[in-house]
């Protein structure tokens, strides 16, 4: 069995029935409706002191000439540590594994992690009188793609932001980062990219969460946007002692590279959490 053709087959299959296993677990588990409406309005802000491993897979098509598509499972750890009394120290991590086939017309098929994108956001413990809560930091992006054809081959850095405010069951506002990598010692081309994502969420007594948001990049060095739409709807429950929230949606590329993704995309998501 070659790994490299089954790998999309093997971890989305392995996605996909841990999925249904929490599902099942789902339907048979009791619910503290009221925790798990915090803990899921907590899992909307991005410095909230919570810790979670979010796992998140996604597809899409439309890649070049080949009309090719990308499959990836992007494994997402939060870890908040205190610094002080008022301030926190917030980790996220973005580590994704890849399969890919003919986004480069007849590329063929690569398999394998992509780059890191690791960011920092110092944030107070307490939101402003106004009520804003907010982090600021580093963003740095590590090559550690297994494959050229996944990733940048660079180091990169640049400063990263969050601003939100959460009032009753809405939670709203923007990340962003922006990223310098240098092309020295690297087959690619230097990298100045800004990413910029405002999102909105919904959340019910009942721990049900209805999410828009868009993860826009615009690409300096090209010239380019992407622009992807997500609607997503979640649900924050128990598997025995185990808060978990699944759910999953769609998002719609309004603009995107020439050689794509296009059209119509899918996301599913998992996330364990860990409260204190």
């Amino acid at each position: 069995m070659s790994l490299k053709r089954n790998f999309p087959r093997i971890f989305g299959l392995g996605f996909l029935g841990t999925f249904g296993i929490v599902l099942f677990g789902w339907g048979t588990a009791a619910q503290a409706q009221s925790d798990n409406s915090d803990l899921a309005k907590q899992l909307a802000n991005p410095v909230a002191s919570l810790i979670s491993v979010p796992f998140q897979l996604n597809y899409d098509g439309g890649y070049g000439s080949e009309d090719g598509d990308k499959t990836y499972l992007n494994v997402q750890p939060v870890v908040p540590l205190s610094l002080t009394d008022d301030w926190n120290l917030i980790s996220r991590t973005i580590l994704p594994l890849v399969y890919q086939n003919d986004i480069r017309g007849n590329s063929g098929s690569d398999a394998g992690l992509g780059d890191t994108v690791q960011s920092f956001f110092i944030s107070p413990v307490e939101p402003t009188s106004g009520g804003l809560i907010w982090g600021v930091g580093p963003a740095l992006l590590l090559p550690t793609a297994t494959d050229d054809a996944l990733g940048k081959d660079q180091w990169g850095a640049g400063p990263t932001a969050v601003g939100l405010y959460s009032k009753g069951g809405w939670t709203y506002g923007a990340l962003t980062n922006h990223i310098w990598s240098s092309d020295e010692g690297s087959a690619a081309s230097e990298t100045s990219a800004t990413f910029f994502q405002p999102f909105l969420t919904y959340t019910t007594p009942d721990a049900w969460s209805y999410i828009l948001n868009s993860e826009t990049t615009y690409d300096w060095e090209g010239d380019q946007w992407s622009v992807p739409i997500n609607a997503l709807v979640t649900k924050l429950t128990s598997i025995g002692d185990q808060k978990i929230s699944v759910g999953g949606g769609v998002r719609y590329w309004a603009e995107s590279p020439d050689a794509g993704p296009d059209g119509w995309g899918i996301r599913l998501q998992l996330t364990f959490l860990f409260p204190k």
